[in-house]
Formats: C-alpha cells, structure tokens, sequence
C-alpha cells in the first residue's frame, strides 16, 4: 500500500503523526524507493545512480545503502541484483539497531553452486558471525545469472526468516532461528570491500506475521558433556599475553565477568557481550572445574580466531584457527576440532580460554566426553 497524504490548512506536524497513526494501525504498508530518493543514506567506498543492463539502478561497493526511518520489524524486502563472477559479498540487512548490530543475507558469486554460495549471518558490536553459522541451516547451494537481473525476496516473521532467489515462490533457504533480538530497526542494502553489485526494483514491505512456507528446523541436541555456560570477561588486548606463560593477581585484577549461555549448537557467540578492535580483540572464557582426585582428563575444545589456555594460571596451550591459518582454502569455522588433557588437582581447578578475534567469528565451544570425578561450574 503506498500512502501519500496532504491537506490544506495541516501543518507537516499533523500531517506526520496522521501518518505515523496510519502506518500503525494497518497490517501491510509498502515501500518502493527509487535510489535518487532522499529517503536512501548511503556510506561507502563507492556508490553511484547509473543505467546498467537497461535499467537505472544503484552501484555499491565497500558499504550500505540505508532507508531512512525504515522501521522494520515483519515483512518482505524485494530487489533486483547483477555482478560478475568476481569475488564477493553482497546482500540485504533489516533490523539495523546501528551500523554494527543487524541481520544479514549476502551472495559468494564466486562460490556459485557450491554449499556456501550465500550466508545467513547476524552481526553483533561490528563482529560478523559466519564462521559461527555455517552449514545447510545458514546457507545452501544455487548457480547465479551473472550480469543479469536476478530477483531477491527475503521475508522476515519474528524469529524466522526464507529466502528466495529468482523462484518467488519456492524458498531456497529457510532461516530456523533468527540470532538477534526480535527489534525493529531499518533495512539496506551492503556490498563488501571486494567485487561491487549493482541494485534496481527496490522495495519493501511492513507485514505484521507474514506467513513463511518453509518449516521449522529441530535444532539438533547438543551433545553430552558440552560445556553450557561460560563466564566471560571485558577485552583485552592481546598483546598483553605475548610471552605471558604465567598469570598472576596483577593481570587478574583488571577483569571483570559476565555470564553467557550457549546457543544451539553448543558455542558462545562472545561478541553478543561486546566488539572488538585494535587494542581490544581478546577475551577470557572461564570455566571452573573441581576434581575428586588429582588426574588427567581430556578436554576438546573449539574457538574462533586465536587461543591461548591457562590451567591454574599456566599456559598449556596455544593455537590458530584464523581464515586461511592452515591452508588457501580454510575457512576457520568453530568446531571440537582440538583437544589437550589437562592435569586436574583435587579440589578446585581454573581453566581460562584466552579467545582472539580476527574477523569473520568470535567464539569458543568445548566438550568433556568422560565427566567421571569431576564438575564443572
């Protein structure tokens, strides 16, 4: 429904809390924005109106194309989109809180075809999340058009969200479990730093709960002997723990501790607690675990990007899982892809994971498959 509403003798007041009450008071409203409109803020590298492939459209790289005072919460974005087979990332967002916390889809046109041609991910502070949401609940397969129009429709109800590409009416990814906050914030458009995108037909539309097609995913039981909650600490630096294979009071003192629980999946997203950036991209993950009897116990783990392990405040392990970190083509996802015995002493033991950001995920999951003789709080 498009509304356009004047009057003789209204001030521009009346006229937009009128508005306002309209717009509250119906169960769909629509939005078609042409890009030379006034309503679209856009901050980028590089952003222009242009005719492409017979239509005016927007051309974006390195940033966001934001609808001003687009208050979202339900409903239905729409776009046409074209690139090349270059590397890229680019894709929608809506319920921005602000330029680091929303939720996001974006296209791999040169992972066409592949499982990751496309990602689901929330951002929290500023720290984007796929390396924590990977897999067939967060992205699928799909062969692109390139340099042509493609049509985008993302449909959005509380805590799930389908996504479509060229087919409007079969989904091709259905969102089970939406990771931010249910808020309402605006909606855009974003395009990486790497290949640009160019944007037409955009559109959107307020739908208090729109109905979704696809189904409900049961979210896979989290195994046996998974670490639940974790307490976790203000950033660090870390550069602060280069050459530190021992804690002591000083360097404990300047913590503090929240605590957070894990999401399906058995992990922490850390960066839901805060950001990151030069000179503080490292947190403590806290676990306290009391022993029976002095022993050895093994202890897998997972994090994303960098970690360092102190039990009773001495190192006993160091390692990476960054992007790339092993070879051309790792992509550091979080996993129990690690594991360390760690020598228990009766009574009370104090195992911190020093966890280092890089970009792409903060996280850190763990998992004891033998619990006898221990608790762990």
């Amino acid at each position: 429904m498009n509304i356009k509403f004047f009057r003789p003798g209204f001030s521009s007041v009346t006229t937009l809390v009128v508005l306002c009450f309209l717009v509250l008071s119906i169960e769909t409203y629509s939005q078609i924005l042409p890009f030379d409109s006034e309503r679209w803020e856009i901050a980028a590298r590089e952003s222009k109106v242009i005719e492409h492939l017979g239509r005016k459209a927007l051309y974006l790289k390195g940033g966001k194309a934001t609808v001003k005072n687009s208050e979202f919460r339900n409903g239905i974005i729409e776009f046409d989109i074209a690139f090349t087979p270059e590397r890229g990332f680019m894709g929608a967002f809506w319920r921005l809180q602000d330029p680091g916390n929303y939720e996001e889809f974006y296209v791999r046109p040169h992972q066409s075809g592949l499982p990751d041609a496309n990602q689901y991910q929330p951002l929290f502070n500023g720290v984007a999340g796929w390396q924590l949401y990977h897999g067939e609940e967060y992205s699928t397969p799909f062969n692109y058009d390139f340099e042509k129009w493609m049509r985008i429709k993302i449909v959005v109800s509380g805590k799930n969200a389908e996504i479509y590409i060229k087919d409007m009416e079969k989904p091709l990814l259905f969102v089970s479990e939406l990771k931010r906050p249910e808020k309402t914030g605006k909606v855009g458009l974003v395009v990486s730093n790497f290949a640009p995108s160019y944007f037409s037909n955009f559109s959107f539309t307020l739908i208090k709960s729109p109905k979704l097609k696809g189904t409900v995913r049961t979210p896979k039981p989290i195994p046996l002997g998974t670490v639940m909650n974790w307490d976790v600490s203000n950033p660090i630096d870390a550069k602060s723990l280069e050459k530190k294979y021992q804690l002591n009071k000083t360097d404990k003192d300047r913590i503090s501790w929240k605590r957070i629980a894990v999401e399906n999946g058995g992990f922490v997203n850390l960066a839901r607690l805060s950001g990151r950036d030069d000179n503080r991209d490292t947190v403590f993950a806290k676990l306290l675990i009391r022993s029976d009897r002095k022993q050895i116990k093994k202890f897998k783990f997972g994090y994303s990007d960098i970690a360092k392990v102190y039990l009773n405040d001495r190192l006993i392990y160091g390692g990476s899982n960054m992007y790339q970190s092993r070879d051309y083509r790792y992509l550091g996802t979080i996993g129990l892809f690690d594991e360390i015995y760690l020598p228990l002493e009766k009574g009370d033991n104090e195992l911190l994971i020093a966890v280092t950001e890089n970009f792409g995920g903060w996280g850190v999951t763990a998992l004891f498959d033998d619990m006898t003789g221990i608790v762990v709080r």
